[in-house]
């Protein structure tokens, strides 16, 4: 008999060229060309890495972007700049002294508000940006089974921008989910993997929505999941791919809400792939979640075997055992892909806790794991 196949791949963000950080974070006299140019640099190095280390599902790491949640707001219209409030998780709250050093002055924070009616207006760019990965695969004259790219969800947006423009909360989360619908469709007709990158569905518990309880919490994500329904209806399910995450920081995290409080809920999404952290420590143990709460049918999980909270290289032994335990949970390995916990630089201006050269050594260590647990799960 031969050994099941278990694929690899990551959360989205990899490590950007410094050249390339500077560009994103300094746009006032920004050289377009110069941008585009050092895009397609990076986004080639990193299609390259991905090939060497062994990455099955690849993606273009992100490379355009200076924040996965906000970046998308510069291709809707109706945005306009403000001043955005922001709080410390609730974890942190315990912590002030660290919350400073970790994460700095969080009030009167510049971003995105809505002034008016939101449309897609970026149809160009988002062209540009994917064609940039077929692009780089070419250049290299590498091949991947298969490709993803990564967007936010309504409730990320909404997480991340305020409005001045809605009565409420839920009215301008559903006018998010019509119009990132187009950016959904877009990239599903690519023939790519749609992931829907989804942190209010858990981090939300610690953050937005630190006031409600855990059954008030829940009621919210079904709602946030009922608006992320109508934004990818007409896409295949088995083409999307859901990530879910407590927060890309490395704090103490205890205060997260545990998943299998809201694990129905996610359940109630129409995706066929779940991605979900399994490395952090303080989640560990969630990998019988999925015992006692089976996937429904035809869905994959795609849980985090690799920290990206930790410069610590995870060794390929314990790789193997966390992607095993999550196969045994599941019920069959061939319905698990092996991931990371979360971006490698999620924001580029953010506390990214893994060194770069460390990141791919991780990746490395993902690749050589995913094989032992293939051969022991024979």
């Amino acid at each position: 008999m031969s050994p099941p196949t278990i694929r690899t791949t990551h959360v989205g963000s990899l490590p950007r060229s410094d050249r390339l950080r500077s560009l994103l974070t300094d746009t006032a006299d920004r050289d377009d060309a110069a941008f585009e140019e050092a895009v397609d640099e990076s986004v080639r190095e990193v299609v390259r890495r991905q090939a060497e280390v062994g990455i099955d599902v690849a993606n273009d790491g992100e490379q355009s972007r200076i924040a996965y949640s906000v970046d998308v707001t510069n291709r809707l219209s109706g945005f306009g700049e403000g001043t955005v409030e922001r709080a410390w998780p609730s974890d942190l709250d315990d912590f002030p002294e660290y919350a400073e050093e970790l994460l700095g002055d969080t009030e009167n924070i510049g971003g995105p508000v809505a002034t008016g009616p939101i449309e897609y207006v970026g149809e160009d760019d988002l062209r540009r940006d994917l064609a940039r990965f077929d692009e780089a695969v070419t250049a290299e004259g590498v091949e991947f089974p298969a490709r993803f790219h990564t967007a936010p969800s309504p409730g990320a947006v909404l997480r991340f921008t305020e409005t001045d423009y809605h009565d409420s909360d839920e009215a301008y989360l559903f006018d998010l989910a019509e119009a990132l619908a187009t950016e959904y469709e877009a990239i599903a007709e690519t023939g790519a993997i749609l992931q829907i990158d989804a942190p209010d569905l858990l981090a939300g518990f610690t953050l937005t929505y630190k006031d409600d309880s855990v059954d008030q919490f829940r009621e919210r994500v079904r709602t946030h999941v009922d608006a992320l329904n109508r934004a990818v209806a007409g896409i295949p399910d088995e083409q999307i791919r859901l990530h879910g995450c407590w927060g890309n920081y490395e704090g103490p995290h205890h205060h997260d809400v545990a998943l299998d409080e809201v694990i129905g809920a996610f359940y109630e999404a129409d995706v066929g792939g779940l991605v979900v952290e399994g490395a952090n420590p303080r989640h560990q143990h969630e990998y019988r979640t999925f015992e006692e709460h089976p996937l429904p049918d035809g869905w994959r999980l795609i849980p985090g075997v690799i920290d990206v909270k930790t410069n610590v290289v995870e060794h390929p032994e314990v790789v193997a055992e966390r992607i095993e335990r999550f196969a045994d949970a599941v019920g069959d390995p061939e319905r698990v892909v092996a991931g990371a916990d979360c971006g490698f630089e999620t924001v580029v201006e953010g506390a990214n806790a893994v060194h770069p050269a460390i990141a791919w050594k991780k990746l490395e260590a993902l690749r050589e794991g995913a094989d032992l647990a293939a051969e022991r799960l024979a």
